[in-house]
Order: C-alpha cells, then structure tokens, then sequence
C-alpha cells in the first residue's frame, strides 16, 4: 500500500519550511529556499525507505567536500573521459546525467563523506517510485558509486566512504518492489513487412540489412562506402565507431550476397558519404506529393515553398533516434504493435543461433562472450518440443 508524502508547510511563527512525519515536525530551514526544499525531499525519501529519524545526519560541515561537489568533480572527468578517439562523447555521458539528478536532489549540500548505507537505500528507494525498474535502477546506481570512487581518486573524501557504498547488494530479480523490464523480443516478420509502404527507401534499406547481419542500428545509420572492403566475395564492413572499441575489440560486420544487394544501389563516388540520407528521403517524399497531387498548389502554397530553409532541415545521415522514430511512426501508420529497430538485431540472433550455433552467432554480432549472445537469441523452444515429442 502506498503511503500517503507530507506536504511541504511554512511554519508560520518561525517563518521556516517544516514538514509532519510520524507525528513529529522537522524544521527544514527557511521557508521556500532550495536548501529547505532539498531537505524536504531528502527526509521523505529516507522517511519512505524507512530510516529511523534520529539515524539521519542533519548538519553539514562546511570545511568538507559535499555531494555537488563530487558529482562537479567527476562531471569534469566525464567530459573528458568518456570520448570517442574522434572526439565526440560518449552516451555514458548523458547516462551520468541522469543518474546524478536524484542524487542531487535529495543530497546536494550533504557532506559527501557522510553519505552512508541509509542514505544509498533512500536515494535508490525514490528511483524505484519514480518508476525506474530493476536493472535501469542498478545501472544507475552503479553510476552514483562510480561518482564516490572518483572522490576517493580525487582525495576528496575517505577510502572508507566508496567502500561502504560498494558492499551494497543490488536489487535482485523478484525481490524488490521495483518492476522488471521486459525482455527484448526479435520483431515479428509479419509486423516488419507490414510497414514496408510506410517508410522510406532508405529506412527500409536499414531495416534489411539488420535482420539479414543482426548489426546494430548505430551501426547501420552511419554506412558510408569507404567503410566498406568489397575486394572479396563477402564484404567487410568496419563501422567508423562501435560499441566495443572502448575496450580495444574490432568490429567487421561480413555482407554477403544478400546484404550486398541492398547495398549496392546506394554507393556513391563520394565514399565519404552516408548512404542511407535524411534529406534525400524528405526529397523524395515531397517529389512524390507533388506527383501524385490532383489539384494544383495555390499562391499561398507556392509562396511557402519559396520560404528560407527552416532552422532544422533533415541532415546527412539517421541517427538510431530518429531511425527509431521512423519505424514507430510507421507501425503506427500500419496498425501494427510497436516494435523497434534494436529488436531486428534480436531476430539476426536467434537465427544464426539456431541454424549455425552460438560461436557462429557470437562472432558475427561481435560479442566478446557467448554468454552476452545467449541473452540476445531467443530459446528455440519448437526444436525442443520436436525432440520430446519424439523421445518422451
């Protein structure tokens, strides 16, 4: 049963902010000040975990780092850190982003060093009734340990202080009131085909390919001809960035007959060039409009036409954003469940799985355990119905 939150109330002979819990007020300081109202939250977050009152630290030494300070601190690393060798950051850097808002909330002017066991539990509680599940709510949290591990590094705060934090279990699987996420699917052939009209030349390009390689959609959205080796009969393609190339692994992605036959149409001179193209699909699209158009445009419609170019016009290539935007606007348009374009990686897997074994799978999508691979190729459970409907 979910508790009823204590409002945030002016106590009006003192002019301070306070709020009622279990029958007792707690002065939070003065009255509508971001100080008061991040300890309001803070003390409801641990009051929700059930952290006893007189547990909790309430003063903050002001000689000592607090938690702004250290995410500060590790922000700045960040910057720098998680890059990709052409510069451009990585998306662990938003993902910090996120983790550290809660946090913040709830802990900003708090010492850092007197961030403890009660404390994790009540920022992980209010991650849980934000409607996080599980493994996004761990994942987070991984990220908030990762911030006092940097403080330790920094001599900012005791040794002791990223110990504690790291001794604490993570949520386990049907034992938290978190909910689990649902696990990631191969997209139904039938849904796929059913939103060939629906999308561009291009999108459907991509999609092809990734249930004909099992690559990622990243990986698909930034093709470009120079990256592709098509000196033998199957076709190396080696994507300019990829998930694995932080920890030092290579990634070719092998295009055979099939593959090479949606590709082939879309290679340029230029071999600097994205091959799948935003604008050139949003030109095509108008081109066909105006085509198909019964009655003639009107002076007001000419005269948009002749409009400056708006201030964000289609760009050079997708991006697994907006990919993904094209396939759930075209399901939508199709009438059929949403399915994204991570799920067609998901279908690769359960096919080179089943028809050519887990090492074959393994290697093709570029995975550095089979083990990884295993979560992406879905049980063939009708292989093992045969079986023990002929032996059992």
């Amino acid at each position: 049963m979910n508790r009823k939150i204590p409002g945030y109330r002016l106590h009006k002979p003192t002019g301070q902010a306070v709020v009622r819990l279990d029958g007792r007020d707690i002065y939070l300081g003065k009255h509508e000040t971001e100080a008061s109202r991040e300890k309001y939250r803070r003390v409801v977050a641990e009051w929700l975990s059930g952290t006893p009152q007189a547990a909790r630290p309430t003063t903050v030494a002001p000689a000592r780092p607090t938690v702004d300070e250290l995410i500060l601190a590790h922000w700045h690393h960040a910057e720098t850190f998680y890059r990709r060798p052409d510069g451009t950051q990585t998306a662990e850097f938003a993902k910090i982003k996120l983790a550290c808002r809660p946090l913040r909330q709830l802990y900003g002017t708090t010492a850092a060093e007197d961030f403890g066991p009660r404390a994790f539990k009540a920022l992980r509680c209010s991650m849980v009734d934000s409607g996080l599940c599980r493994r996004t709510v761990n994942q987070r949290l991984g990220i908030v340990v990762r911030v006092f591990r940097h403080g330790v590094e920094s001599e900012m705060i005791p040794a002791s202080v990223y110990q504690t934090l790291k001794s604490i279990a993570a949520l386990r699987a049907g034992r938290s009131a978190a909910r689990e996420s649902k696990r990631v699917a191969p997209a139904p052939d039938a849904d796929v085909e059913a939103i060939r009209p629906h999308v561009a030349r291009q999108v459907w390009a991509m999609i092809e390919l990734q249930r004909l390689t099992g690559m990622r959609s990243g990986e698909a959205t930034i093709m470009r001809g120079g990256d592709i080796d098509r000196s033998g009969p199957v076709w190396k393609y080696t994507p300019s960035r990829h998930k694995g190339e932080v920890h030092g692994r290579d990634r070719v992605i092998f295009l055979g007959p099939k593959a090479q036959e949606v590709v082939l149409p879309w290679l340029t001179p230029d071999p600097t060039a994205f091959l799948f193209q935003p604008r050139e699909a949003v030109a095509e699209s108008r081109e066909r409009r105006n085509r198909e158009r019964v009655t003639p445009l009107t002076p007001s419609q000419r005269a948009r036409k002749k409009k400056p170019r708006p201030a964000r016009a289609p760009g050079q290539r997708y991006t697994p954003a907006s990919y993904g935007r094209a396939v759930r606007n075209a399901c939508l348009a199709a009438g059929v469940a949403h399915w994204h374009p991570h799920q067609l990686r998901h279908t690769a897997a359960t096919r080179l799985r089943r028809e050519y074994g887990i090492e074959s799978a393994r290697v093709i999508l570029g995975h550095g355990s089979a083990i990884t691979t295993e979560l992406y190729a879905a049980a063939d459970l009708q292989k093992a119905a045969d079986v023990m409907g002929k032996v059992g």
